[in-house]
């Protein structure tokens, strides 16, 4: 029997999340899970956020300078897929965010006005069209289709500061400030897979595989891994793809892993299905090296689901891109504030991995916004967000140049995850505080697609106001 259209169309969406790294990490039970530390209580609420002084507080301001801002508010959208995947970490963020910036007086004074944008996975587009009809920005969101809406979201002029892009058309597009390290013209993860093969373990350098969900979605981020790992002369020696709708018996995967010699395993999909892979590697009794579990797994439920068995035999790494990690927010005052202001505005609920960039593009818009004063237009924001060139959230993470468009990852930290949870991997050997500034980067040579440009629509930055 043929697919139906939604199943098939599903089906990719799942692909997808594992391409992306997105934050599928099973849904509504998310919220008051995840690797963030227990919150520590709740804290006076000060102006101050991290090293970033009086980020929000009272003003007199008048008029409405721009779309979706008036003499008491500033109205923007946070793009989620919350109505697919159940999960309401952004919604989470920019509830807290905007409690605690409201509470201080706003922006200047104005109040945000934050509007979760529910795509439903599969109607980013409609959700743009309403943002740009109603809002002044996006702010603090992500959607795993985000390139549906790029088109849209530019010809209506609309500056967006996701917590992280995902798709080529939309990442490093322009209006866009992203706090995720690294452009669309190079390899994001290159520095976290040089280190793995020519400093931590040499010894899989040349028995490298891939598994990943079928998709023409995600066959792109494994043709960028493919290329990337063919570029150094040390081309994957196993490379499969599983049914993106899910697979009922993981062993002949296993299986065939064992059979290759395969040492190092880059898997590209949701963390239960690597949960129950690895239970049928270890049942078999194989340990690979070192598995890239992706960002997906950095969380709680996947140690849930794998097991300490799972988790004692397979060493699960992750790259979370030079974030605090948040199982260490008591070392780090910008981390430890993130967890404080949640138990303060939204108890019972924990930050994640999503949430705390997030939060970070909530500070990056706010203090861009602030720069502004009165005369708040979307020109005056987007060039105020183009002088960061070291912007860290206030410290909850590596430094990132917004100046520039199009670079490559500086920095990153590595994850292991363990039977007592989430921890700072032992081989890592930081160089910068928590991370090593230090990684190798890698220029992308083949055809992946473009961001989208005010010119594909017609307009330029003259158009702006």
């Amino acid at each position: 029997m043929r697919p139906t259209k939604t199943f098939t169309s599903l089906a990719l969406v799942a692909a997808l999340f594992a391409a992306a790294g997105c934050a599928d990490r099973g849904g509504e039970p998310d919220r008051g899970e995840g690797a963030a530390a227990k919150p520590s209580g709740t804290t006076s609420v000060s102006a101050d956020f991290g090293d970033l002084k009086g980020v929000c507080g009272p003003g007199d301001p008048t008029g409405s300078p721009a779309q979706g801002v008036t003499a008491d508010s500033i109205k923007v959208g946070v793009l989620s897929d919350v109505g697919f995947t159940k999960n309401h970490e952004y919604e989470d963020a920019a509830k807290v965010f905007t409690g605690w910036c409201n509470d201080l007086g706003g922006i200047n004074g104005r109040k945000i006005d934050a509007t979760i944008r529910d795509t439903k996975m599969l109607e980013v587009r409609q959700r743009v069209l309403e943002a740009c009809r109603d809002d002044f920005a996006l702010v603090g969101g992500s959607a795993a289709l985000d390139g549906m809406g790029t088109k849209e979201r530019l010809s209506c002029l609309l500056p967006e500061f996701p917590a992280q892009s995902t798709q080529r058309q939309n990442e490093g597009s322009d209006l866009q400030f992203t706090v995720q390290a690294g452009g669309p013209s190079y390899f994001r993860y290159a520095g976290f897979y040089e280190w793995l093969v020519a400093e931590a373990y040499p010894q899989t350098a040349n028995a490298v595989g891939i598994i990943a969900g079928d998709s023409p979605v995600t066959k792109v981020s494994v043709d960028q891994r493919a290329e990337f790992f063919q570029s150094r002369g040390t081309p994957m020696s196993y490379t499969e793809l599983y049914p993106a709708a899910g697979v009922s018996n993981w062993t002949p995967y296993a299986q065939t892993i064992k059979n290759k010699g395969v040492k190092g395993l880059i898997f590209m999909g949701d963390f239960r299905s690597l949960a129950k892979l690895e239970q049928e590697l270890t049942n078999m009794d194989y340990k690979l090296d070192w598995i890239d579990a992706n960002s997906n797994a950095y969380g709680q439920p996947f140690l849930d689901l794998a097991g300490p068995a799972v988790l004692n035999a397979q060493n699960n790494l992750v790259d979370i891109s030079g974030t605090h990690p948040l199982e260490n927010a008591a070392a780090n005052p910008a981390t430890k504030q993130v967890v404080d202001l949640y138990a303060k505005y939204a108890p019972g609920t924990q930050p994640t991995w999503p949430a705390v960039k997030a939060f970070s593009s909530w500070l990056l818009f706010a203090k861009a916004a602030a720069n502004c004063g009165d005369n708040l237009t979307r020109t005056c924001l987007v060039e105020a967000a183009r002088k960061e060139t070291a912007w860290t959230g206030g410290g909850l993470q590596a430094p990132i140049d917004l100046s520039v468009q199009d670079g490559p990852a500086k920095c990153m930290n590595i994850e292991k995850a363990t039977a007592d949870g989430w921890k700072p991997a032992a081989e890592f050997r930081p160089s910068h505080g928590a991370y090593d500034c230090d990684i190798a980067a890698y220029k992308l040579t083949g055809d992946y697609g473009k961001p989208g440009t005010l010119a594909d629509v017609g307009k330029s930055m003259s158009d702006v106001k």
